[in-house]
């Protein structure tokens, strides 16, 4: 336990010489608490209709104006951020740990089994996520749900690439040799030798995806195929503030800035992080 706390400690250290990397920490965090808190820290019930106030500017009763039906945009945007890290946290946790397994499997199983698991993720890679989506509404109908199941399974394949590729590299290594010649099982080799080593660029490649896949739930939703009406969502919000965009600005702007704050928050984030825990990588980057 001390152990990781030092490890922690050491990390945000790094991270306070970073002033990019300390920005989106600081971001990432607000966001979070923001999104956790929305329902203490919005002013209005986000679901409150009152047409006589509609399409309102920013005022002291609404900071971020008002939506067509006179809901509170600011309190929209608030739970549209739990929305958008629902699904951003629940897709990534999942797929990040199906792709795990099956990316263990891919590379320290027998050729067959990768050959056939190199052939699913290709395949599934191969469909264009949005008519992949379009296709899965058609059957089940929108939801948030739905949204989840689509970014989990475009996003397996991803996760699983690169802990393969690790997975691989690490395998005809001279300690894990040593391991399987003493008769070590399989599951204490990638348990113990293998998960260790592949968990930083795994935790890297997460932080990043973050916004990517707030994105796509926007998205989605911004075309009516993500959740249902009235929930709020960014991309609802957005969708709503382009049809009326000749009555106000505000509803668009209110939607916008949450994803581009996103967007720099774990992408800076994410890039420190990468600085951080692979070094490796770093010296790629500063050559390229």
């Amino acid at each position: 336990m001390s152990t990781r706390f030092g490890f922690l400690k050491e990390v945000f250290a790094s991270l306070r010489k970073d002033p990019l990397g300390m920005t989106g920490l600081v971001i990432v965090v607000l966001v979070l608490l923001a999104s956790v808190f929305a329902s203490q820290l919005a002013p209005h019930d986000p679901l409150d209709v009152d047409v006589h106030n509609r399409l309102q500017s920013p005022s002291w009763q609404h900071w971020l104006g008002t939506d067509q039906l006179g809901r509170d945009v600011l309190s929209r945007v608030l739970l549209g951020g739990r929305v958008a890290l629902k699904v951003a946290l629940v897709a990534i946790s999942v797929s990040l740990s199906a792709g795990l397994l099956l990316g263990m499997m891919a590379g320290f199983g027998p050729a067959w089994l990768d050959r056939l698991l190199v052939t699913c993720f290709d395949t599934l890679r191969s469909f264009p996520t949005i008519m992949f989506a379009l296709a899965i509404v058609a059957l089940t109908g929108p939801s948030l749900n739905t949204v989840i199941g689509v970014i989990i399974i475009t996003s397996i394949p991803v996760y699983a690439r690169i802990v393969r590729t690790q997975t691989q590299a690490l395998r005809d290594q001279d300690y894990i040799l040593a391991e399987r010649a003493m008769g070590a099982s399989t599951a204490r080799i990638l348990g113990h030798h293998v998960l260790p080593n592949i968990a930083a660029p795994l935790l890297i490649l997460a932080s990043m995806d973050v916004p990517a896949v707030v994105a796509m739930e926007a998205g989605l939703s911004f075309l009516g195929l993500g959740v249902s009406p009235p929930t709020p969502s960014w991309g609802s919000i957005l969708n709503d503030g382009y049809s009326y965009l000749r009555n106000s600005p505000w509803p668009i702007i209110a939607g916008g800035i949450p994803l581009i704050l996103v967007t720099l928050g774990f992408t800076f984030f994410g890039e420190s992080l990468r600085d951080i825990l692979d070094p490796k990588l770093r010296g790629k980057g500063e050559a390229s």
